[in-house]
């Protein structure tokens, strides 16, 4: 059979063998076209509604990108569709009696929208597209019949389009984003649903996410789907699909088992191995301001990835951050050190071996001594603190101005909140309880080693 064969026959056809189990129409498609034009938006269309449905009667058209399929069928008997492949406004969806309708419309087709005669309303604070369905005396959207949807739907010619899905994160959730692709990362499912089925046979059955900040997000999933049985993971990762909207509940389905891509330690196993990084070492040599750096230590057994770490230093006695290092794609090896300089020629002509990251002067590896630093995880937990946020260290007990602080030995964990009997600390005019001795570098420090 030609490629392109005409629309309204493979109608006739799905509609004379829907009653076939598992139908596919590997050589089907639809034929596309090329002298439409949309002529409104999304935006336009949704203000048509006035808070009961209505049929257009305008000769309106909208153009769109499919981004749901039916074909491991999460999806049954609706097309959801945003505005642009990437960086989309807004999306829609249309109920339509098509069974396999991922054979004509896939993801990252582009769609013409016909709109007059076809009914809009809003369900849940969702838009929908379709036909009409009458029950209990309400009539609310329903599927557009079968033989109905070559005067609706159009194939564009264009290339598919590969869809990006919006990056964002479970509090960020807003209604502008429902039926639009979105991805989250940092997700995995409660602990209560660990040995649950995706789906109830047969039924449609929500699965509860979670983030690192224990932000919830319900995902639904069909009891029909191919993937209905498989277990779901107990671990971390990303997950992509389409938003929808429950009154003030966001919900999200997914195309199929593709879309889940969990293969990271879950957040409680995350924090633990957390704690294992701390600082270890911050210089302020009497002798030679270019010798300064921050140490940090890994004390767990394993590796630890820094994607998304970063460290910041608060000058003196400021409340708001005044340098950050970011310390994405550094590994510190298991039970070994990283250092960090802001001159790298000096600190290598000093000690002898160049640093494990070269930083700008100002930064938190340049302190004089008074200022307070922080290191911070990928969720923006405070892991480890030297200094008292909003205090000058100046004649305190965690200043090391032309001198050294240096955790003491027997610590083998971060601690986000400043403890000075973790700390050894030399300097010139310190508090009590410090060592007021200058250092000279190199003989007074030990980068590099714990």
């Amino acid at each position: 059979m030609n490629k392109r064969v005409k629309f309204v026959m493979l109608i006739f056809v799905l509609a004379g063998t829907s009653c076939v189990k598992n139908t596919e129409f590997d050589n089907i498609s639809a034929a596309c076209v090329e002298n439409l034009t949309a002529n409104a938006s999304f935006a336009q269309v949704k203000e048509l509604y006035q808070g009961e449905l209505l049929q257009i009667q305008e000769d309106l058209i909208i153009e769109g990108y499919v981004i749901s399929s039916d074909k491991s069928g999460n999806f049954f008997s609706v097309l959801h569709f945003q505005d642009r492949p990437s960086n989309p406004t807004s999306g829609f969806q249309i109920e339509i009696d098509l069974r396999e309708s991922h054979l004509f419309f896939e993801v990252g087709s582009k769609l013409f929208i016909k709109l007059k005669g076809l009914y809009l309303g809003q369900s849940k604070e969702v838009f929908k597209l379709g036909g009409t369905f009458a029950a209990f005396g309400t009539t609310a959207v329903g599927r557009l019949p079968a033989l109905k949807i070559p005067e609706h739907i159009f194939l564009s010619c264009e290339p598919i389009s590969t869809i990006e899905p919006v990056l964002t994160t479970i509090d960020n959730l807003n209604s502008s984003m429902v039926n639009n692709l979105i991805q989250l990362d940092e997700i995995e499912f409660v602990e209560e649903e660990f040995g649950n089925f995706f789906a109830l046979e047969r039924e449609e059955t929500e699965r509860l996410l979670k983030d690192c900040s224990e932000n919830e997000l319900g995902l639904i999933n069909s009891g029909f789907s191919d993937f209905q049985s498989e277990i779901l993971p107990e671990t971390n990762g990303s997950i992509i699909g389409v938003l929808l909207q429950e009154n003030n509940d966001f919900k999200l389905v997914i195309r199929n088992l593709n879309d889940i891509n969990f293969k990271d330690d879950r957040c409680a196993d995350l924090q633990v191995t957390s704690s294992n990084i701390f600082i270890s070492e911050i210089a302020d040599p009497n002798n030679n301001s270019g010798a300064r750096f921050v140490e940090l230590y890994n004390s767990s057994n394993e590796a630890l990835d820094l994607n998304g770490w970063s460290l910041r230093r608060y000058t003196n006695a400021n409340t708001e951050i005044s340098s950050v290092i970011d310390l994405t794609s550094l590994i510190v090896p298991e039970e070994s050190t990283l250092v960090i300089s802001p001159n790298p020629q000096e600190f290598e002509l000093i000690y002898g071996f160049p640093p494990d990251l070269a930083v700008s002067t100002n930064s938190p590896a340049d302190s004089n001594g008074d200022d307070n630093l922080e290191l911070v995880d990928p969720f923006g937990t405070v892991i480890d603190v030297f200094g008292i946020i909003g205090e000058d260290g100046s004649s305190t007990n965690h200043e090391f101005e032309d001198g050294r602080a240096v955790r003491n030995l027997e610590i083998s964990s971060a601690n986000p909140t400043y403890t000075f009997s973790e700390w050894m600390i030399f300097n010139d005019t310190g508090g009590a309880g410090t060592i007021n001795l200058p250092q000279n570098a190199p003989e007074d420090f030990t980068p590099g080693s714990r």
